[in-house]
């Protein structure tokens, strides 16, 4: 199908989670924004997700529910009622995400390539984006800009925190540097061993950093966080569980870097600026590092997949197993932590 996108005046984005996603389309929906700067834009979005977008400029949201069920389903048809948009992108490979686009009405509908469009969602499309072959994310997404005719698609990112979230993390942050660890990731499984965590935040306060655990306030994040604490030859400022999202995402503007997993704060603060050193055993680090700090990933995942895998490895395959992230030693994040402040700091 040919598609005339040059006079097109509204848009709805459907990309519903996750945290770490949400921020990569940000930056497209932003390229759109300046390419477009008439457009109207609705974004069909996760309920946690739009706490921490919902101060974005120019942008309709609807909030999708997941944890009512079915119910979600009918509410968000009853919120678009009457709205006919010209052209749908259905950025989100899920059945969940597959069924509520039938709930949108637009006249042309971008999905992904064939070999991406998983899930039902060829089905309820009816253009593709062009094919990419081994996509970080971002740049995935960006495929749906340019897609729609957007030629800059280097990605920038503005999202507005409100002045009451910045003072707060002013308050917090102080004076000085500060190194900010976001411990815990979404499986215990893809977390770092915390005695490690510790001996890099003691190099860290070393060097005159003070160091601030920041993280969500499940049981699982704010143990973690207590038992890096006990490994410690000092005291952290642990703020574990004690921030909303915006709350979070100004801390994380005014560190000096941040150091975690392939969780959501390590892509938060990409879009802040602020330097990350990710760390990644399961995961590809070439489809979800930090886009423009890769230079200070420690990964093992190459080694693990090879190990795993006979042959051609898919871009997209995870590493299994219980202690992957025992294989990234101390001595590995302490050198890319060195060069980083280095370089960036």
């Amino acid at each position: 199908m040919k598609a005339d996108f040059s006079s097109i005046g509204s848009l709805c984005l459907l990309r519903l989670s996750a945290i770490g996603d949400v921020c990569h389309a940000v930056a497209m929906v932003q390229a759109i924004q300046k390419h477009y700067p008439d457009l109207a834009i609705t974004w069909v979005i996760g309920k946690v997700e739009y706490q921490l977008l919902k101060h974005l400029p120019g942008i309709q949201f609807v909030i999708f529910d997941k944890s009512k069920g079915w119910r979600s389903y009918a509410q968000l048809r009853s919120d678009l009622q009457g709205q006919h948009f010209d052209v749908l992108l259905h950025m989100q490979v899920a059945l969940r995400a597959t069924i509520a686009s039938l709930m949108i009405k637009a006249r042309i509908r971008v999905g992904f390539d064939k070999a991406r469009a998983k899930e039902g969602q060829w089905l309820v499309t009816n253009y593709a984006v062009e094919p990419i072959a081994e996509p970080h994310v971002l740049d995935g997404f960006m495929g749906f800009a340019k897609a729609i005719g957007v030629t800059d698609l280097t990605p920038r990112w503005e999202i507005p925190v409100p002045q009451s979230d910045n003072d707060f993390a002013s308050h917090l942050i102080g004076e000085g540097k500060v190194m900010v660890i976001c411990a815990a990731a979404s499986k215990a499984e893809r977390n770092w061993l915390p005695e490690r965590y510790a001996a890099v935040a003691d190099y860290a306060i070393s060097q005159g950093y003070k160091v601030m655990l920041c993280g969500g306030p499940t049981a699982l994040e704010k143990n973690l966080a207590d038992v890096i604490q006990s490994h410690s030859q000092h005291a952290f400022d642990n703020q574990v569980g004690k921030t909303t999202l915006p709350q979070l995402l100004a801390v994380l503007k005014q560190a000096s870097f941040v150091l975690a997993p392939d969780t959501e704060p390590l892509h938060m603060a990409v879009t802040q600026g602020t330097p990350v050193i990710g760390l990644y055993a399961h995961s590809n680090p070439g489809r979800t590092e930090p886009y423009y700090y890769r230079d200070y990933t420690v990964s093992v995942y190459q080694e693990v997949v090879a190990q795993q895998v006979g042959g051609d490895v898919k871009w997209g395959k995870r590493a299994k197993g219980e202690h992957l992230m025992a294989m990234i030693e101390a001595d590995e994040v302490i050198k890319n932590m060195k060069k980083l402040i280095e370089e960036r700091t």
